[in-house]
């Protein structure tokens, strides 16, 4: 791990961990593009640890972009009886639903009775979804929104917010910066970001992948050589590091440095000398230098006198997972960044919010390629879903909802969620098991299970019909129905599982009776 007491972060980072963290609502899906990314905060708690409210509803509260006027939800889905959240006094949060038709979803499970969350889950980010078309994020925030924009560095919650503040505070400076982040979280990007910023933005930004270098020539190309430093070398070459002069030099993948340079590389960071191989003199470099990496830099194959020179201003980059807020706004920056995109694409929510809720462990670069198969997908007139665009990956999805036992509220409990499929078949080949298998894996939803057996709608209607051990929801007794209510604690999907009915139709039937 990185020393941080001895290195250069910005206050953003640490100033909210002893503090009470703000309630956070952003925007991540609206039919209206230009909303994504808005957000209303929530006050702090009281001094006296008494709870706090949020009311949601199409009329309040008023979501806003920094420096900007705030407009209310207002889509015609969204309830005027008011959707609460409390927070009680040990930062945990009530969700109670709203006097109304609007379907309310948590991380796309149905709800139909009030839930509760965690302070851990909220930290998690969670994805509240309103009328099966408006996305809301739950998540904590330590600093209050801010427009701070940095070049290509996407994202309105605090994590982004103190990333682009680090980039901005160090761009100022000449000395080296390390930057560290899982493979995929923009570490590229954030490099260019500190040299345009910076003094010597007028010059191109230098750029090495340290992985791609071979072992016998990676001091030539970083310091360059004489004629005839070795053989081969039929011209004098300047190497990166002259270069760069005046400018900034990006060594990517830090932590595949061949050990031969690594100490020729702490030579030129403590005083800025080096020798060109076969050369009699020093050379001195002006170069910037910016490293980064995705791994661990604390262990014996690096060479830990050159680590401390890099690490004088680190910047940590956050993972996806732990920013769910941004997912709404990177989203649209790709689409939008896509050649395929024009305004007649539409994102269906359902899928957005599988987007959302997925664990992300190649990050945004994962992300971005998922949306270019979407797009194609869009364009061939298909109905994309996430199992079809990311194979079976073993981290989890964020909580969904799971039955346990309480008398009145459902409180949310972390449970994996993969993708499963059933193997497309012609209709006259799929078996009552296979019926079975797509409802169960697809929350007893028509439509989805229909996409999964590679059926249309009409013809999964036929299929239930036949089907010996699927209801119609009113040919089911009352008591039965109470009873399989209070056993899933009022999750639809699995009260529908349990009475092996269609969701949609049980939904409907429990509307004004429970």
């Amino acid at each position: 791990m990185i020393d941080t007491d001895h290195t250069l972060t910005s206050p953003l980072s640490t100033s909210g961990k002893s503090a009470s963290p703000l309630l956070g609502l952003t925007i991540v899906w609206h039919p209206d593009y230009s909303r994504i990314g808005e957000q209303f905060m929530g006050a702090t708690l009281a001094s006296n640890n008494s709870d706090s409210t949020i009311d949601i509803s199409r009329f309040f509260p008023l979501f806003h972009k920094p420096g900007a006027e705030g407009l209310a939800l207002g889509h015609s889905v969204i309830s005027r009886d008011s959707l609460r959240i409390i927070r009680d006094a040990g930062n945990g949060v009530t969700i109670h639903l709203p006097i109304s038709k609007m379907v309310v979803e948590l991380n796309g499970k149905e709800i139909l009775a009030p839930c509760y969350l965690s302070t851990e889950q909220i930290n998690e980010g969670q994805i509240l979804g309103l009328g099966r078309t408006i996305l809301l994020c739950l998540h904590w925030m330590h600093c209050l929104p801010k427009h701070n924009p940095v070049a290509g560095f996407i994202g309105v919650g605090n994590a982004a917010i103190a990333a682009r503040d680090q980039i901005r505070q160090v761009a100022t400076t000449d000395l080296p910066v390390l930057l560290l982040g899982e493979t995929g979280t923009g570490k590229e990007i954030a490099a260019q970001a500190i040299h345009t910023l910076s003094k010597r933005a007028a010059a191109a930004l230098v750029a090495v992948n340290m992985a791609a270098l071979n072992e016998s020539l990676a001091a030539a190309d970083l310091f360059g050589a004489v004629k005839g430093a070795y053989t081969g070398a039929q011209t004098a070459r300047k190497g990166l590091f002259g270069e760069a002069a005046g400018t900034t030099l990006f060594l990517d993948e830090i932590g595949n440095a061949p050990a031969s340079v690594q100490p020729m590389l702490l030579r030129v960071l403590e005083g800025g000398d080096y020798r060109p191989l076969g050369a009699q003199q020093d050379q001195h470099s002006s170069a910037r230098i910016i490293a980064a990496t995705d791994q661990n830099l604390e262990s014996e194959t690096f060479n830990q006198a050159l680590l401390r020179r890099l690490e004088g201003l680190v910047i940590q980059l956050p993972p996806l997972r732990t920013r769910r807020e941004d997912i709404g706004v990177l989203i649209l920056h790709l689409l939008t960044s896509n050649p395929l995109f024009n305004d007649a694409v539409t994102l269906p929510t359902a899928l957005v919010t599988e987007l959302a809720c997925y664990h992300w462990p190649g990050n945004i670069r994962q992300l971005a390629q998922v949306l270019k198969r979407v797009m194609l997908a869009l364009q061939s007139g298909e109905t994309p879903s996430l199992t079809g665009l990311v194979k079976a990956v073993p981290e989890p999805m964020i909580s969904s909802v799971t039955a346990q036992v309480s008398p009145s509220v459902v409180r949310i409990q972390e449970v994996p969620t993969e993708p499963v499929t059933v193997a497309r078949k012609k209709l006259t080949e799929l078996s009552e098991e296979d019926v079975l298998a797509a409802l169960e894996n697809n929350a007893w939803r028509i439509q989805a299970a229909a996409q999964t057996l590679g059926i249309s709608r009409p013809s999964m209607y036929k299929l239930l019909e036949q089907h010996p051990q699927i209801r119609r929801v009113e040919q089911i007794p009352t008591e039965e129905i109470r009873q399989a209510l209070k056993t899933s604690a009022g999750d639809t999907e699995h009260c529908a599982s349990l009475l092996k009915t269609p969701s949609e139709a049980l939904r409907r039937h429990l509307r004004g009776r429970w």
